[in-house]
């Protein structure tokens, strides 16, 4: 057992000043030691700012660092194969952001990488352990809301500056880069956390549109599924709608109640159970990647097993590339 996990990270980005990078020095057993970004001075910035000893503007200086044991890679998805595949072939356990890869293919060939190796692969799908999607899970799995028969999810929201900029467009909605548009950035964390619930998707097909014109990608989805254990599922997501018809609602019907609760608000869960209805609060840790984080340490340390793997995103990737294709 490996006694302290001393980490990397490729693509140190906005994402990993607060959401990920502070939790990998607070997680017992876990040590930041190195970073690295393509602006060396944007990479000795960062590597001030939060006390880390080392920064990089070249990834491979990185991966062979010998003082870096693992490597978490922050770069959009269309680099995530090559940095990943990079770090395993280098014996060295990779934690990516998600989405997994840019396409289900890449994610295949991750996943052969970390088989062929023997290194892990972890994604960050956090939402796997957060205490307000847990009590959700906690909640169908005690039959409080009976045997669940359907999911209805929702995201609506306006299209921003930075996604309808033509001179400076944000790389999330360039699918040569992000695979696809804001439903890759955002949906992927929902249809994740329905596989962690229901288990894998097995049927699935939706119709994708672009609607506002800003951007080459997708803006608007709707999407039929139905999962491993017989639920039922449908999805509604739009980035290019008025404010006024904003809404992110994930809903669970049962045969004896429902749960209602955001996947982004991070708002209280909803409990509609007969004529009882009840609110419980949503407490996130300061960093939103902490659990996750250290639930990825102590599995490579061979003390637990990680929710959140490349077998387990590699599904997501390919729900959404079914629903995005059939057009």
């Amino acid at each position: 057992m490996k006694k302290m996990i001393k980490w990397g990270i490729i693509g140190c980005g906005n994402v990993t000043e607060f959401k990920s990078g502070p939790a990998f020095n607070k997680v017992e057993a876990s040590q930041l030691v190195a970073v690295m970004r393509r602006d060396q001075n944007l990479a000795m910035d960062y590597a001030r700012r939060h006390n880390v000893p080392k920064w990089y503007s070249d990834a491979d200086a990185l991966i062979n660092d010998s003082d870096v044991d693992a490597v978490y890679v922050a770069t959009p998805p269309s680099s995530h194969a090559e940095y990943a595949i990079k770090a395993m072939e280098a014996g060295k356990p990779v934690y990516v952001e998600k989405p997994m890869a840019a396409t289900y293919q890449q994610c295949l060939e991750m996943n052969d990488v970390s088989r062929r190796t023997g290194v892990p692969l972890f994604v960050a799908y956090y939402r796997r352990t957060l205490p307000g999607f847990n009590k959700v899970k906690t909640l169908i799995q005690d039959g409080t809301i009976g045997t669940p028969l359907v999911v209805n999810v929702m995201l609506i929201r306006p299209p921003r500056p930075e996604e309808t900029s033509v001179k400076d467009q944000a790389w999330r909605v360039q699918p040569e880069i992000a695979g696809g548009g804001i439903f890759y950035d955002l949906a992927s964390h929902q249809l994740d956390f329905l596989d962690y619930l229901f288990g894998p998707i097995t049927k699935v097909s939706g119709i994708a549109k672009n609607f506002g014109g800003y951007y080459k990608a997708e803006d608007t989805l709707v999407a039929h599924m139905e999962f491993e254990n017989g639920v039922l599922g449908s999805g509604t997501w739009s980035f290019v709608s008025d404010n006024s018809s904003t809404r992110d609602v994930m809903e669970i019907i049962g045969t004896k109640g429902r749960i209602e609760f955001s996947a982004f608000g991070h708002e209280p869960v909803l409990l509609f159970n007969g004529h009882n209805f009840l609110e419980f609060p949503y407490i996130n840790p300061e960093n939103i990647q902490f659990n996750l984080i250290r639930n990825v340490v102590e599995s490579i340390r061979g003390n637990e097993e990680c929710v959140s793997t490349g077998e387990t995103a590699a599904r997501t990737n390919q729900v959404m590339e079914k629903i995005v294709c059939q057009k």
